[in-house]
């Protein structure tokens, strides 16, 4: 590396800076240190006056002091622009992070990635989408790249868990911070099996511009983006468009007209997103891995059964046929199959117990995904 990684880092750190100007920066000047050591009148046309007199300041160097400091610890690294292995498509894409802080599997960064990104409030079906894609597209060779956000991200996560591609985790705080709290847990949990990344300084609490920010590196990370539900507004559709921006393909998962966690994929889907209802559709869009990056061919059967199995026996109790696919109120159930609401809450409580149906909010039940559907 031409700079010290202290200079690197106290200028990829430094306040108003960023990306962008980082390598405006290195462009005029050739190295960190050029540009730290340069007058406030020669980085006119880059950083505003009051930017330019802070550069390289105090709080700049306590932050890259305390960066390296944490790259200290055991499992914790520093990567900048510079590094052979900082991921080819992040770089190529615009405004790449000038330094990033890992937790976890490195060697992940040079993983072919598929971004699985959604709601935060998901429906148990979105989640199961979620997991079910994710573990499947990790059982082919993709590491599965998502926000550590609640609902869609989160189920995301835990579906690549259970495959050696893993996952990686692109956070909007520091990394030194979990958010939410809640998945404190899964975050432990990928910082051991997987990857976790921030662009941000140490301590750095959540705010709402720092979650764009962190869309556009999964984005930028990503072969290709999986949106499994989202709202119109939903944050996902933000991560959609900088994929569609970076050349990335974009997919969605199509729902139900009455759920409105779907709007926003039927949304994509009517832009020219892919609509997406199988694994193989996604290989398809993304490409496929050579066969030796795929885990064993045992293991892809013994999961496939077992879907199977789960499939077959979910297919027999007729209160599935009369529910469909849409959620549903026990009322409604009752006059369709001729009983009492109160025989009709009994079974759903036994076909809920089962791990077949799922309660919605409204009273309402939804079977769960893949559950007598022979297509999935």
């Amino acid at each position: 590396m031409s700079d010290s990684l202290l200079q690197w880092a106290t200028l990829a750190l430094s306040p108003g800076v960023g990306p962008q100007r980082f390598l405006q920066l290195i462009q005029r000047f050739g190295s960190a240190a050029a540009a730290l050591a340069a007058r406030p009148a020669q980085l006119e046309g880059i950083l505003e006056r009051d930017i330019a007199e802070q550069l390289g300041g105090e709080l700049a160097q306590q932050a890259a002091t305390a960066a390296l400091a944490w790259a200290e610890a055991d499992n914790c690294q520093l990567v900048t622009l510079l590094d052979n292995d900082y991921p080819t498509q992040l770089a190529e894409a615009g405004a790449p992070p000038a330094l990033l802080f890992a937790r976890g599997r490195r060697e992940l960064l040079a993983a072919p990635m598929i971004a699985i990104v959604g709601s935060r409030n998901s429906t148990p079906q979105g989640d199961d989408n979620a997991r079910s894609f994710a573990r499947n597209l990790a059982a082919n060779g993709y590491s599965i790249v998502s926000g550590l956000a609640e609902g869609i991200d989160a189920a995301a996560h835990q579906g690549a868990l259970e495959q050696p591609a893993g996952t990686v985790a692109v956070i909007g705080t520091g990394i030194d911070r979990i958010y939410p709290a809640r998945n404190r847990e899964l975050a432990h949990q990928i910082a051991s099996q997987g990857l976790i990344l921030s662009e941000f300084p140490l301590g750095t609490p959540p705010a709402a511009q720092n979650f764009p920010r962190r869309n556009r590196i999964i984005a930028g990370l990503a072969r290709g983006c999986l949106v499994v539900e989202a709202t119109p507004q939903s944050g996902s559709l933000i991560t959609a468009r900088l994929a569609l921006e970076a050349g990335r393909e974009v997919m969605a998962i199509p729902g139900s007209i009455h759920n409105p966690q779907a709007r926003g994929c039927h949304k994509l889907i009517k832009d020219g997103a892919r609509l997406v209802e199988t694994v193989d559709d996604v290989l398809d869009e993304v490409g496929r891995i050579a066969a030796g990056r795929h885990p064993s061919a045992k293991t892809r059967r013994a999961g496939a059964s077992a879907e199977s199995r789960q499939e077959q026996g979910a297919a027999q109790p007729p209160l599935l046929a009369a529910m469909g696919f849409d959620p549903v109120d026990a009322d409604t159930l009752a006059g369709r199959l001729g009983l009492t609401p109160g025989e009709v809450y009994a079974m759903l409580l036994e076909l809920e117990i089962q791990g077949l149906v799922d309660s919605m909010p409204g009273g309402r039940y939804q079977r769960r995904a893949g559950v007598g559907d022979a297509a999935r």
